[in-house]
């Protein structure tokens, strides 16, 4: 059956908060009307059920999910000079984290998921390393198995890049629960998303979680009292009302996502010019939240034009640049794998606001510009 041709944009930012209706705007004017706009209750609320959800001991609001990876590298005893592997198939915030801490960001390849490849990360490993940093993009959680026997073997920290992927697991456990802290974002676009920056970290370790506290409000521990030198970088509390709001029904927009990746299954599987994200379920180690849809075709830029000439909004994920790149930031590796990536990448329209017709519309756009 053929679907009527409709516009379907990669990102409708200001649909997807005005969708949220009267209970928005409620808990705006009930923050404004308290007066409570820093560290109030609304933040320790938010900061427990994102725990609970989780399953660890403590979560903090931050800034934004650069922010949280810089306070955990710090908290967790980063020196300078101290190397971390990490992807190139990352945003540059990922690694800008590490040298803001005074580190050293080394970028492996990736393998056939599209993530870090545990078996790249062995060889990479010199006298200065001293963290693995695993970036579980798009929602899918890396090879979190591989990575600790790797980490474990070589007395090695793991500081999770969990920006894409809260409530994605692997063997059940939660994306951001598997080394010795982690980072969510926050970002309007993000699965959970907020009005502007933010950012979660996330530890089982209480001394770690001890300098976390410090480090994102100005060094002041838990009774007010100064006790090292920090930052300043708390989530706001109208931030976290407005978030809290949205995670009451977190269950319900993973559902959806993961509904509007098996409808491009069904309906794209048999293309053989694409490579698609794996399906929902498909391996039992996975459950993945689509925090994008990102998959490679051939053609690309021509399909990305074809899709745009019918309305329909398509991503090519940082520029179209993996971080090692940017000549810029001085890296000179050759990573064949991320390399070819990033010819092929392209990111399909995955979010609250796309129905499952917009979903079968896109498929319907994309077959006919391959011919099927």
């Amino acid at each position: 059956m053929s679907i009527a041709p409709r516009d379907v944009p990669f990102f409708n930012y200001r649909g997807a908060f005005a969708s949220l209706g009267d209970p928005l705007y409620d808990t705006i004017k009930d923050v404004i009307g308290r007066g409570a706009f820093i560290m109030q209750k609304d933040l320790v609320e938010f900061e427990a059920a994102v725990a609970t959800f989780l399953g660890v001991k403590h979560v903090f609001g931050v800034g934004n999910a650069t922010d949280g990876l810089h306070l955990c590298y710090r908290a967790a005893g980063l020196k300078e000079g101290d190397e971390v592997i990490f992807p190139s198939h990352t945003m540059v915030a990922s690694p800008a984290s590490v040298v803001f801490a005074g580190g050293v960001p080394v970028p492996v390849d990736i393998g056939p998921d599209h993530l870090i490849d545990p078996s790249k990360i062995e060889a990479a490993i010199t006298k200065r390393t001293k963290f693995i940093m695993p970036v579980h993009v798009n929602g899918r959680t890396c090879d979190m198995d591989a990575i600790m026997a790797i980490a474990n073997k070589h007395g090695l920290q793991v500081v999770e890049d969990a920006a894409q992927a809260l409530g994605s697991r692997f063997n059940g456990k939660p994306a951001g629960t598997f080394g010795i802290a982690s980072s969510f974002s926050l970002y309007p676009a993000k699965v959970l998303g907020c009005l502007g920056d933010g950012g979660l970290v996330a530890t089982d370790d209480d001394a770690v979680a001890d300098k976390l506290h410090q480090l994102r409000d100005h060094g002041r521990d838990r009774n007010g009292e100064v006790a090292s030198w920090g930052m300043n970088s708390r989530l706001d509390n109208l931030q976290a009302a407005i978030l809290h709001l949205q995670f009451r029904d977190y269950d319900h927009i993973m559902s959806h996502r993961r509904a509007l990746a098996a409808e491009y299954q069904r309906l794209l599987g048999d293309v053989p010019e694409l490579v698609l994200p794996p399906a929902p379920d498909s391996d039992p180690r996975h459950f993945d939240i689509y925090q994008n849809y990102e998959m490679e075709c051939e053609r690309r830029d021509e399909l990305k034009a074809h899709l745009k000439e019918r309305g329909i909004g398509t991503l090519i994920q940082w520029g179209g640049s993996a971080v090692h790149q940017f000549p810029a930031l001085g890296f000179s590796v050759s990573l064949p794998a991320t390399e070819r990536f990033f010819t092929r990448c392209l990111m399909l329209p995955m979010n609250m606001m796309v129905t499952l017709e917009d979903a079968a519309y896109v498929a319907q756009v994309v077959r006919a510009f391959y011919g099927r």
